[in-house]
């Protein structure tokens, strides 16, 4: 299906040095870089230009603009997006989407990573010192820092920041001329060594995927839609709350199956039993 076709990576931030090498590693095709398409133009991560959308549809325009405008067939793309952990409110959270589509067979497969494996954060810095203990923290020289007034400036706006020269200028400069001086990471891929992991992970998952192929019809991306719980205690039989099976189904021919047992066990540990450990 790939084999010597062009994938259409869309980034300007490097993340092809994670994506090429995997997808030549697992399919017969070539890659080149998006140089059409400013993929800034659906949202920054400092916010001078907003994101309008939801992160699955900018994900999707930001490929289909791409792939319009460098009449390519086959792309994948990445957007990220960063926060408080749902669970642990105090712990930031990545969240990376990827997506693959390809035009001549209509397909398009899209897989995602929550990780807590990184170093998002910001605060305002009253010194100096204070910037620079913040910035080490934040894995800095190897991870860039971003300098501004406040966390919604979109003016005087310091970014890639990865040397201590550097950061003293941009805090200088900027605490001269503003009552405050905001110190935040910077998330842009190639500054951020952590996200990039989290983005190879991503998108080893969307290869998982798009080798998984159905058994009805053979096409690619048969994929997980639903699961359901009640995985019995190994001790009292109860149906505790971990995972039974998986729902998988086709987007070509709606071919559905369920798969029981995804994770191995047949029975769960009776730690997880909301009656043997209530």
């Amino acid at each position: 299906m790939f084999n010597q076709r062009t994938l259409l990576i869309v980034t300007k931030h490097q993340k092809e040095k994670v994506i090429s090498p995997l997808f030549e590693k697992y399919f017969h095709l070539k890659s080149k870089i998006s140089n059409s398409f400013d993929t800034d133009l659906m949202g920054t991560f400092t916010g001078e230009i907003e994101r309008r959308n939801d992160p699955l549809t900018t994900l999707r325009n930001k490929c289909l603009g791409a792939m319009n405008l460098e009449s390519a067939d086959l792309a994948v793309a990445n957007e990220g997006s960063f926060g408080p952990h749902p669970q642990f409110y105090f712990a930031p959270v990545d969240n990376e989407l990827a997506i693959f589509i390809d035009k001549k067979n209509d397909i398009e497969i899209v897989a995602s990573e929550a990780s807590m494996n990184t170093n998002f954060g910001g605060r305002f810095v009253g010194s100096f010192d204070d910037l620079l203990k913040f910035a080490l923290e934040c894995q800095f020289p190897s991870h860039a820092m971003i300098l501004r007034k406040d966390q919604n400036s979109k003016e005087d706006i310091f970014k890639g920041i990865v040397s201590e020269e550097k950061l003293y200028v941009a805090y200088s400069f900027l605490k001269n001329k503003y009552p405050h001086v905001f110190a935040e990471t910077d998330m842009r891929a190639l500054y951020n060594p952590s996200r990039m992991l989290v983005i190879e992970s991503v998108f080893e998952k969307l290869i998982n995927k798009i080798n998984s192929t159905c058994p009805h019809c053979n096409t690619i991306g048969f994929d997980i839609i639903d699961f359901k719980t009640g995985l019995p205690c190994s001790n009292c039989g109860f149906k505790t709350k971990s995972v039974l099976s998986h729902h998988y189904q086709c987007k070509k021919c709606n071919y559905s199956e369920e798969r029981f047992y995804p994770n191995g066990p047949l029975y769960e540990d009776p730690m997880y039993c909301d009656i043997c450990n209530p």
